[in-house]
């Protein structure tokens, strides 16, 4: 719904098929359904991406080419992310960055270069990515004191969307390296970031003291 009154973009008869089976009822698994179909198709996924709708949007990340993500097309994705809300922005560059910039070497250097990107975005995707490598029992980079030491000393002049992700990556290094957990969980009773948040039934509170108790107390009592 972002194309201007008046200016009507002629679409391939493949992208017209597409986005006649995605509507406000279709989820992400069905996406993920459709992306499976496709498989990769570079030109079609910038199709369905110019609607600037959020769903084909997402689908358009599963069937992106990793190599023909160069820094200048990602920074023009960053730049489109922004037209959405908070929600959808932040949950397009996650998308973006567990199912494509993970995938190949190259988009992993861009990815570590972005610790001060001046795109919130690219910020979070840096922080939320050091995370990921902890959470998926990846074997992470020697720099756990580094990022330690940096969020601490920068996570409450960060945007809520950095905060979060940093917040994450301080999460998993308590839960997973000893030698950094009493930290960490001192980090989060001196930030107070997500204490009082209600947390929905069955799910682990983002607050890190709880996060990381909770978090330990599953993998001992496995």
């Amino acid at each position: 719904m972002n194309e201007n009154k008046g200016t009507e973009i002629k679409r391939s008869s493949k992208a017209e098929n597409i986005l006649s089976q995605i509507n406000r009822k279709t989820k992400l698994g069905d996406i993920r359904k459709i992306a499976k179909d496709i498989k990769k198709d570079h030109e079609l996924a910038m199709e369905l991406w110019s609607t600037g709708e959020y769903l084909p949007r997402l689908l358009a990340i599963l069937i992106m080419d990793k190599k023909l993500l160069s820094e200048e097309v990602l920074k023009k994705l960053d730049n489109d992310m922004q037209t959405h809300t908070y929600d959808e922005r932040n949950n397009l560059m996650d998308w973006l960055m567990a199912n494509q910039l993970t995938k190949d070497k190259k988009t992993i250097a861009l990815l570590n270069s972005w610790e001060n990107s001046p795109s919130a975005l690219q910020r979070r995707a840096y922080w939320y990515y050091q995370g990921r490598l902890r959470w998926t029992g990846q074997t992470p980079p020697d720099n756990t004191a580094d990022l330690l030491s940096k969020i601490e000393a920068n996570i409450m002049q960060e945007e809520p969307e950095v905060q979060w992700a940093m917040n994450f990556t301080a999460g998993w290094i308590g839960v997973y390296d000893e030698k950094y957990r009493e930290r960490s969980i001192q980090l989060g009773e001196k930030t107070g970031l997500y204490k009082d948040e209600i947390v929905a039934k069955g799910c682990t509170p983002k607050y890190l003291p709880e996060f990381i108790r909770i978090e330990v107390n599953k993998r001992q009592n496995k």
